[in-house]
């Protein structure tokens, strides 16, 4: 911050104590250093820098110092122990103001996600942070392999990245139930890409989901929450892809939104390969490697470890169990579906 000058009234008295201690040659009274404590909280709480407030004392303790005394040992002695005690409580006074505004952020954070708290009020209190709720905001989640706090190594190296490449910008990180966040204006879409690289690095392999573009206070709750969602369904579908990007993938939510609709799909479609030996798993799993692999039938194989001639064979039993041939496109819509329906459901294990 700018040098101000220091006002008097934060070296009260500190001029006749030197006097005192040069004199005398005492070392300072448990009431002296009490009160330098308390005038170093009271000038952290005004904004002055502990740079300034030493210079004042040490030029105080030089004007003040006797000039017949000519102990330099004492002189040193007491000059330390103002100063000493002076910064004791100014440096008291600063880690109060930290843990307060930390505390005041996370309230904040968690009033913002929770979408409790008066939206009026919410915006104000926003700004303080670099947010602007009037405008357009996304969300991106990420989920590593542990949990992680605000203050752990993880985020803060995700932060600094973010930072050295785009200044502040108005963007917010934090944790919430040990995932990192990070919330940006949604026309800035090259920060939360950036961060998702970091993140999906600094959390060794971590997974980022992305929500969309979302106006208003509600709009930062709306986009987390389907970040959140994504990951969930990135998880069931057993999806690999280090960043999950909600416009990319908006069928998964549309299919799971009608959960009695796309269970009766599922048990009408895939509910006759329970009947298989060893259960309807192994023809699912076939399934789904078919349909993930292009319905290429070679990759199939190769992705379930078995032979061409093997994959054929589950492929014909499916057709036969079921009545759909997945190699056929006027099926093959329809088995697809229905095998995401079953991913998300967790079926056959699962109940409908």
């Amino acid at each position: 911050m700018t040098e101000r000058e220091i006002p008097e009234e934060y070296l009260d008295g500190c001029a006749q104590i030197l006097i005192d201690v040069a004199t005398t040659g005492r070392r300072l009274t448990r009431d002296e250093i009490a009160s330098r404590r308390a005038l170093g909280e009271r000038a952290a709480e005004a904004g002055f820098g502990l740079r300034s407030l030493v210079s004042a004392h040490l030029s105080a303790a030089r004007g003040a110092w006797p000039r017949a005394a000519d102990s330099a040992e004492g002189a040193l002695a007491a000059v330390q122990q103002v100063v000493d005690a002076f910064a004791e409580g100014f440096e008291r006074a600063q880690r109060l103001a930290v843990r307060q505004e930390e505390a005041a952020r996370r309230e904040f954070i968690d009033d913002l996600l929770y979408g409790r708290s008066d939206l009026g009020r919410l915006a104000e209190r926003a700004e303080r942070f670099g947010l602007r709720l009037s405008h357009e905001h996304a969300v991106a989640v990420a989920q590593g392999p542990i949990a992680y706090d605000e203050g752990d190594p993880v985020p803060r190296q995700v932060e600094r990245a973010l930072i050295a490449r785009f200044g502040d910008r108005s963007i917010l990180l934090t944790t919430k139930d040990g995932r990192l966040l990070c919330i940006a204006p949604g026309h800035q879409g090259e920060v939360l890409t950036h961060f998702a690289k970091q993140a999906h690095a600094a959390t060794d392999g971590g997974q980022v989901a992305i929500g969309r573009p979302q106006y208003g206070p509600g709009g930062v709750v709306q986009s987390y929450e389907e970040a959140l969602s994504f990951l969930e369904i990135a998880e069931r579908l057993g999806m690999d892809d280090p960043v999950l990007r909600a416009s990319d993938l908006l069928v998964y939510p549309v299919l799971a939104r009608d959960r009695q609709a796309m269970a009766d799909l599922v048990h009408n479609t895939l509910g006759p390969l329970t009947t298989a030996r060893g259960g309807a798993g192994p023809l699912l799993d076939t399934l789904t490697a078919y349909f993930d692999s292009g319905c290429v039938a070679a990759e199939a194989a190769r992705r379930l470890s078995l032979s061409v001639r093997a994959l054929t064979y589950r492929l014909e039993r499916i057709h036969k169990l079921t009545g759909a041939n997945p190699s056929d496109p006027a099926h093959r819509y329809m088995l697809q579906t229905a095998v995401i329906g079953a991913r998300l459901l967790d079926w056959p294990d699962g109940v409908l």
